[in-house]
């Protein structure tokens, strides 16, 4: 496990890098950024695997941080469960229809933000975070997520900028073999569809869930 959480650090590190320097080629287009907090609100599926590298961001924070943001956790959990009631440990979210998500509040600003707005975890989070804001356009040219921020190119296309290309056959692959991994050791079974929610994943007793060795 301590192997594929490394791997993966190393992925998102590659993401991060890709991000990087779309702003180094566009700063005056691109507002993300670690001072921007705009898009963290409402809320979104991650896999396990993003869910315990969080957990181990979170984990280094000072003890009266952690409690505060639990307390926070476990108020939205209630709120998630006055839709979802069947929604408890282990957390794993399952496909839910659409309309579902919509009658849950979903406007409420993450639980890791700080008072100062900023993401108490910020190099732990998780890939969609790293990724959201620009459009996923492979080196190839294909476009695998043509959705961007509002705050991001106002006067122009990013679509066919070729300086915001990145690996993403490659990089998606791997994550779908590191997800996979992660989840035949935390569950016995490699599905690929195994996700939960950021509040959800400060709660998850992951231990627990792992399945025990079998004795001789």
């Amino acid at each position: 496990m301590e192997a594929i959480l490394e791997e993966y650090g190393e992925l998102l590190v590659r993401v991060d890098e890709w991000f990087s320097s779309c702003r180094s080629r566009f700063p005056d287009e691109i507002a993300c950024g670690r001072e921007c907090s705009a898009c963290c609100r409402g809320l979104f599926d991650i896999t396990l695997l993003d869910a315990l590298f969080l957990r181990r961001g979170f984990d280094n924070l000072p003890e009266d941080v952690r409690r505060s943001v639990l307390l926070r956790a476990e108020e939205r959990l209630g709120r998630i469960r006055e839709t979802w009631p069947e929604f408890a440990p282990p957390y794993i979210l399952n496909s839910r229809p659409e309309e579902e998500w919509d009658q849950i509040d979903n406007d409420n600003p993450c639980v890791l933000l700080g008072s100062d707005g900023l993401c108490l975890v910020y190099d732990h989070r998780p890939l969609t975070c790293r990724l959201h804001g620009l459009p996923h356009i492979d080196s190839s040219g294909e476009v695998m997520d043509d959705a961007w921020c509002s705050l991001n190119f106002q006067s122009q296309d990013p679509l066919v900028l070729t300086g915001l290309r990145g690996d993403f056959t490659e990089i998606f692959r791997r994550e779908t073999i590191l997800v996979g991994e992660f989840n035949a050791l935390l569950t016995g079974f490699p599905t690929a569809q195994i996700d939960t929610l950021i509040p959800a994943a400060l709660l998850i007793d992951f231990f627990q869930a792992c399945p025990k060795p079998a004795t001789v």
